[in-house]
């Protein structure tokens, strides 16, 4: 039985990450609802999975589990990382995933994933890209990926994030389980 971590980014009333004041929305409320969704549908799938919403903030505050280490010392063989993108620019929109390197098995993950949302919600396809300066992508021993579902940023994308947050669980789930069944 794979087992898979599933972090939702940022804490709900310690860290809102990204907000969307016109829809009065927070980075950390949605990604706490897909994450439980998604948990949920890879449980369905015969999966062990662990959920765990935190900052990664051990050692600055020892009142938060260290998310990686959790991942590590469980040990996960998959971990996902959810997020909603944001900018400066509203025109900015679209679904993006972060690895460590390319040419790896977070590679593979991460296009499974991007395909599946890609496919499913109609988001622009932003792709995959390196981000090693990430700490959950940098600090995990399994494959990892941080997911940009959309930009909360964004009106179309947010309403989405907003409306669709089941099919955002969904696409994320089938893309763990197509790469957990190459």
């Amino acid at each position: 039985m794979a087992k898979v971590f599933i972090n939702p980014g940022h804490c709900p009333g310690v860290d809102s990450g990204a907000v969307n004041y016109s829809y009065g929305v927070t980075e950390a409320a949605i990604v706490k609802e897909v994450g439980e969704m998604v948990a949920d549908f890879l449980r369905k799938a015969g999966c062990e999975v662990e959920l765990l919403q935190s900052d990664n903030l051990a050692g600055e505050n020892p009142n938060y589990p260290n998310v990686c280490a959790s991942a590590n010392n469980w040990p996960a063989d998959v971990f996902v990382s959810l997020h909603c993108n944001a900018a400066a620019s509203e025109q900015a929109n679209g679904t993006e995933c972060f690895v460590f390197s390319h040419w790896s098995k977070s590679d593979r993950l991460a296009a499974c994933i991007q395909s599946q949302i890609v496919h499913s919600l109609g988001t622009s396809d932003r792709g995959v890209k390196v981000g090693p300066r990430l700490i959950v992508l940098r600090n995990t021993t399994m494959p990892a990926v941080l997911v940009e579902l959309a930009f909360i940023s964004n009106d179309a994308d947010c309403e989405k994030l907003i409306d669709q947050k089941r099919d955002f669980a969904a696409a994320v789930a089938r893309g763990i389980t197509d790469f957990l069944t190459e």
